[in-house]
């Protein structure tokens, strides 16, 4: 089962994604929401790397709900959240 108790996030320029972590027991796995997916759930467009946090943030549950249901430990631990996700 996977688990979110690290808050940290950061803004990857070179994936345009906001990337976060779970932990599934002692293993670590990636988690990233690409631009587009944030300016969707807020429902317009977002103006800089701060902007896109701040969606994030304001929508941390629902997006760790949706991270949690694509989670598959046999996928690996790299997860890009795509819109069939949400």
């Amino acid at each position: 089962m996977i688990s979110f108790p690290n808050t940290s996030r950061n803004y990857q320029v070179s994936k345009q994604s906001v990337c976060f972590w779970g932990y599934d027991s002692a293993f670590e796995v990636s988690f990233f929401v690409g631009r587009d997916m944030l300016e969707r759930i807020a429902e317009r467009p977002s103006t800089s790397e701060a902007d896109l946090l701040q969606i994030f943030d304001t929508n941390r549950p629902q997006i760790q709900k949706v991270a949690a249901k694509a989670y598959s430990p046999r996928r690996g631990n790299y997860y890009p959240l795509e819109p069939k996700d949400f």
